[in-house]
């Protein structure tokens, strides 16, 4: 298997009546699907190169899905710009990005269309072109090019700088991964998953691959019900919801606002989830409810094609407990490295977390100093090229040599689901007039990002503007202005004595 779209295709052959994806608006069946992405991708195709970005701005919807698959139609990749984002950054994505032009559905057109206007990008009205003729031979000409190594998607991660990051993910990664993923978990063309992450998302490969790989139909749950939990329970049970690939705070959400209190979705048979450490004591409030499902806790960075390693749930935790991380995927070897680049073995013992095989993406686009400093050479391996990803991660292995995560080797974190590289949010807020020094620190406990800063800014003020160039979860919880940095013997800032006065 080479394509992605061979999924699709098989799909539309054996189940071409069956429901693909659904959002509020209404649903795509497998053959409307098909018909959808093969008139996008040619009208991609013939006024783009191939293998080149496509950016797409606008909400998760199924005009989304044949965007997305109509950009890899042409032979193309597609990076999913969230609505949300401020003006600003979504700017700096699209000048890291240089996409051949930005695919906006109807609803967001004109303020795609202000967003880049000035960087002179064509906007393009997805609506208007799905209509456009087939061309059979051009399609075929990009699909007869075609390899399993082409980008597939990039996804924008934080980046320590103040300008994003894209990770490319080709072909052979997802295919790989998702022929694994389903597996594993027993996820066939009977089940129906609830899609809760957003399509910028990685955690949403699993939903929309998963499902084309399988032939299952995805229901997209509306962003606003993760705000109120009788219509998002009302939604799993109407829609009879049977695998959950969520973030922990979604699962988190539905446990502590009393979902289950209100209606218990008893169809739901698996339960995967992934993006931060798990409280225990919310997981046992799903199982209490659904004890008949399987739940499993995944782990993985954007740059492994979601996840690498694997825990299902098959024995009780004390609320106090830490779930393992687990073993690998197959194909995957994930591996603990000290500080000298020694193997590490020993239970207890940390280590960094590295990964290789064939699920690795295929770098950070347009970023090659980068991308060389975390896929290097493994170190173990002096006779052959073999490249590993050092995900920043910090990991143990516990007595029955499963994977255990411990914590951050750097100043990135995992807030709300979301990866965010603190250094992002610094340069945003040094960018502002009246800012002297920013540092932003994580308390891990109360989950909450602090920022401290020197400068004659107003608290409020700097507070607003920040609200207006960074996504909501990457605004400070708490704002402290004080006079000057504490600083370490190096002339570093002194991140121990800021977390102490956090205290005070």
């Amino acid at each position: 298997m080479i394509n992605v779209l061979e999924w699709l295709e098989e799909d539309a052959r054996v189940y071409p009546e069956k429901v693909a994806f659904a959002d509020e608006a209404g649903q795509v069946n497998y053959e409307q699907l098909l018909h959808h992405t093969r008139c996008i991708g040619s009208y991609l195709a013939a006024c783009t190169d191939e293998c080149s970005p496509i950016a797409c701005y606008l909400e998760k919807s199924t005009i989304a899905i044949s965007a997305m698959l109509g950009a890899v139609y042409a032979r193309c990749c597609y990076c999913v710009i969230d609505v949300r984002q401020p003006a600003q950054r979504a700017r700096a994505m699209a000048q890291k990005l240089e996409p051949a032009l930005v695919l906006a559905d109807d609803a967001h057109y004109e303020e795609a269309q202000a967003v880049f206007l000035e960087t002179g990008l064509e906007v393009v009205c997805i609506e208007d072109i799905m209509s456009t003729a087939i061309d059979e031979s051009l399609l075929a000409e990009r699909r007869s090019n075609a390899l399993d190594c082409d980008p597939l998607y990039i996804n924008f991660t934080s980046g320590s700088t103040g300008t994003p990051k894209g990770v490319v993910v080709g072909h052979r990664s997802v295919i790989d991964f998702i022929q694994s993923f389903t597996r594993i978990f027993g996820i066939t063309q009977n089940d129906v998953i609830a899609n809760q992450a957003p399509f910028d998302f990685d955690v949403s490969v699993k939903d929309i691959y998963g499902s084309l790989c399988c032939g299952a139909s995805v229901q997209m749950v509306p962003r606003e019900y993760f705000s109120v939990p009788t219509k998002l329970m009302d939604f799993l049970c109407e829609r009879e919801v049977t695998v959950c690939t969520w973030a922990v705070s979604a699962m988190c959400f539905v446990s502590i606002m009393g979902g289950f209190e209100y209606r218990v979705p008893s169809t739901i048979a698996k339960v995967i989830f992934s993006g931060e450490v798990m409280p225990v004591k919310q997981m046992n409030v799903w199982r209490k409810h659904l004890p008949d499902a399987l739940f499993a806790n995944v782990y993985g960075p954007t740059e492994v094609t979601c996840n690498c390693t694997y825990q299902i749930i098959d024995e009780d935790y004390d609320d106090g407990a830490v779930i393992p991380m687990g073993v690998p995927f197959p194909n995957e070897k994930v591996f603990l490295l000290d500080a000298e680049n020694r193997l590490v073995e020993e239970p207890g013992v940390e280590g960094e977390i590295c990964v290789s095989g064939t699920a690795l993406a295929l770098g950070y686009y347009n970023e090659p100093e980068k991308t060389a400093e975390v896929f290097v050479q493994n170190p173990l391996n002096p006779s052959y090229a073999e490249t590993i990803y050092r995900t920043g991660d910090i990991g143990s292995y516990d007595e029955r040599g499963r994977f255990v995560y411990v914590s951050r080797k750097d100043h990135q974190i995992k807030h709300m689901g979301q990866r965010i590289e603190l250094g992002e949010i610094d340069a945003a807020v040094q960018a502002v007039d009246g800012v002297s020094r920013a540092c932003t620190i994580y308390d891990s406990r109360r989950k909450k990002i602090l920022l401290f800063y020197t400068g004659d800014c107003d608290k409020d003020a700097l507070v607003d503007i920040l609200r207006e160039r960074l996504p909501q979860y990457m605004v400070p919880n708490r704002t402290r202005q004080i006079d000057q940095m504490p600083l370490t013997k190096n002339g570093k800032i002194d991140r121990a004595a800021l977390a102490n006065m956090k205290k005070k």
